[in-house]
């Protein structure tokens, strides 16, 4: 049996909210942007590839270690 990785759990949830909040409030700063499209396409970016390495942590700790024999 094992054992789920709550910690893991933990920071990659907090991580994913941390993404969703810097995308939308970086979406709401694009009306004073020189150049909306490519401050969007850097937040889109970065926001993803948090959002992505969020994912992966969680689903390692909901695999979980094994436990001790």
């Amino acid at each position: 049996m094992r054992k789920r990785n709550w910690r893991l759990i933990a920071v990659g949830g907090v991580l994913l909210i941390i993404a969703l909040l810097f995308f939308l409030a970086m979406r709401d700063m694009t009306p004073w942007s020189n150049d909306a499209v490519a401050l969007m396409r850097t937040v889109g970016e970065v926001s993803g590839t948090v959002g992505g390495i969020s994912i992966i942590m969680i689903v390692f700790g909901l695999i979980g270690r094994k436990e001790p024999a």
